[in-house]
């Protein structure tokens, strides 16, 4: 192969992709075969090979970045590129359901009783569970930050304190919502009270989830001396990621448990 006269990285024939998404297919299939047959085997299938396909193209990304020096500063640009589009596409995706909310919430119609709550909706208190939730989300975006500020000092001790603080208070915040789900006076099948509330509020609640997840493999890297003080993208990606979800919950706690009860 001759010598490469540019600073990009040119990936290689990968067949990530490829089962990423038959996992897909069979997860979306599988959850409909689930809901109307109740047989499970397909979204097991669909579940094991997207978490295999996941560990294994992450296993990758890292071999290119971390090993094989392929994350050159014009590559890493481009990813910064890349997470910027993809957080701006989550902003608009849950733009539409503040959209949704706020379309029914500010005109309620005759079949809502004019009255937002609807009549017969018992709302969940906002200065109970929802409010403990904003504190351990606020408190895992300064925890988020200090990892973040210990990484570029290079003190590792403290970036594996500090981030393994923010999964455990991602992890609380997530067993606190399931709870609140459990008790909650109304269901999704509420009119659009209910659908609102529990499509945004649940989106959310995956996006925590995966932003859990994303920051323990950024634990499990740092633990690795994947990381340096000025080569830690994935991590930046990770932050950003998580500051995102904080900004997000921050709008649903003012919109939907406040204003909307």
């Amino acid at each position: 192969m001759a010598h490469q006269a540019h600073a990009f990285h040119m990936v290689d024939p990968s067949p990530w992709p490829l089962t990423g998404a038959i996992a897909a297919l069979l997860l979306t299939s599988g959850l409909a075969m689930w809901f109307h047959f109740g047989t499970m085997i397909l979204m097991y299938m669909g579940l094991i090979i997207m978490f295999m396909t996941m560990i294994q193209w992450w296993r990758d990304i890292v071999r290119e970045g971390t090993f094989q020096g392929h994350h050159t500063p014009p590559v890493q640009k481009g990813l910064r590129y890349g997470m910027i589009l993809f957080i701006t596409s989550e902003v608009l995706f849950f733009f539409g359901f503040f959209w949704a909310f706020y379309n029914s919430s500010l005109a309620p119609t005759p079949e809502l009783g004019e009255a937002w709550p609807p009549t017969g909706i018992i709302p969940l208190d906002p200065f109970e569970v929802p409010l403990l939730n904003t504190a351990v989300l606020l408190a895992s975006g300064v925890t988020v930050t200090w990892a973040h500020h210990s990484m570029m000092e290079g003190d590792r001790k403290e970036t594996i304190q500090s981030l393994l603080l923010t999964i455990i208070l991602g992890v609380y915040f997530t067993i606190l919502q399931a709870m609140e789900y459990y008790e909650a006076p109304f269901s999704i099948a509420d009119g659009v009270y209910g659908s609102t509330f529990f499509v945004a509020t649940g989106f959310h609640g995956l996006h925590v989830i995966i932003g859990s997840m994303f920051l323990l493999v950024c634990l499990l890297r740092q633990i690795s001396f994947h990381f340096t003080s000025n080569h830690h993208f994935g991590f930046e990606a990770a932050a950003w990621y998580w500051h995102f979800v904080d900004v997000v919950w921050l709008f649903l706690y003012v919109s939907i448990y406040w204003w909307g009860s």
